[in-house]
């Protein structure tokens, strides 16, 4: 086991074969439909989930962090397994209680180092800097050095994802109902980005066409390090990855590429149908505007 342990949550939508490759545990957030409530990831899988959210008459899906005794037991595990200091990557202090629940946890042990970091992303904006800091953990780097680095590097992650509508949105409370209902009537498709922990709408057109083609020149604007396309399903992949790698400045490294659908933590704000992807750029170059 590398000296410095890697720890992320469910909203990083780290499949279970990426985080097992790369030796990071993730603490599973809580999905409810109704009165029932699961594990993300763990009782209740990707599959499942986007069954019971398409399913017809089917509850909203709520979402809520886990608590600190669930962090402080993957703690207590990993300086068990041999780490002397554990790297905790989350999702967005202002999407989430996540971080908040893992600082009660870190104070609970207060003779161990324990790093908690703000993503201030989602999805695998978070995914990313957890999958760069283990590559760090595995040198030997000491913690907070990863630290200083992920922090470093989270002004070269771009997120942009094409929604289908707005109304999973408006029902996750990120817009109005008015905002939801002319955007219905004008057959507006969404482009949405996350920026220092705030969803922000990049662009609107007013098709499925154009937005594709608007997130693919929205991802492609600088060289990147590692992409990681997604989508909700029935929306597939795989032709975006290919398209957005045909068209980035310098190529990647195919390791570095992956393909995934949102999962149970971020889905419900989405809704089916939508495909964007995360990249995390070289460093020093500029976003998109």
């Amino acid at each position: 086991m590398a000296r410095v342990a890697v720890v992320s949550d469910s909203a990083a939508d780290l499949t279970p074969e990426l985080a097992a490759a790369a030796g990071i545990t993730v603490v599973p957030l809580i999905v409810s439909f109704g009165a029932e409530s699961f594990r993300a990831g763990v009782e209740l899988s990707t599959e499942a989930f986007w069954s019971r959210m398409t399913a017809p008459d089917a509850p909203f899906p709520t979402t809520a962090a886990s608590s600190p005794g669930a962090f402080q037991e993957v703690y207590e595990a990993a300086f068990a397994g041999g780490a002397e200091a554990i790297v905790s990557v989350h999702v967005a202090e202002s999407f989430s209680a996540t971080i908040s629940a893992a600082r009660v946890a870190a104070s609970m042990l207060p003779d161990r180092e324990i790093h908690i970091v703000d993503s201030r992303s989602a999805s695998m904006g978070v995914g990313l800097l957890a999958l760069l800091a283990a590559e760090l953990a595995a040198t030997d780097m000491p913690a907070a050095e990863i630290v200083r680095v992920i922090e470093q590097r989270r002004g070269d992650v771009d997120l942009y994802v094409a929604l289908d509508t707005l109304e999973y949105l408006r029902k996750g409370g990120r817009i109005s109902g008015a905002q939801a209902t002319i955007g219905s009537l004008l057959s507006v498709k969404p482009i949405i980005t996350v920026r220092e922990g705030k969803v922000e709408t990049a662009d609107r057109v007013r098709t499925r066409g154009k937005a594709r083609a608007r997130v693919l020149e929205l991802l492609s604007a600088r060289p990147l390090d590692r992409l990681a396309v997604l989508y909700t399903p029935p929306a597939d992949g795989v032709a975006v990855r290919d398209e957005l790698i045909a068209r980035l400045p310098g190529g990647i490294d195919p390791a570095h590429v992956t393909v995934q659908p949102v999962g149970s933590s971020v889905g419900p704000h989405l809704g089916p149908g939508c495909i964007g992807a995360v990249v995390l750029a070289k460093p020093g170059t500029k976003p998109p505007v």
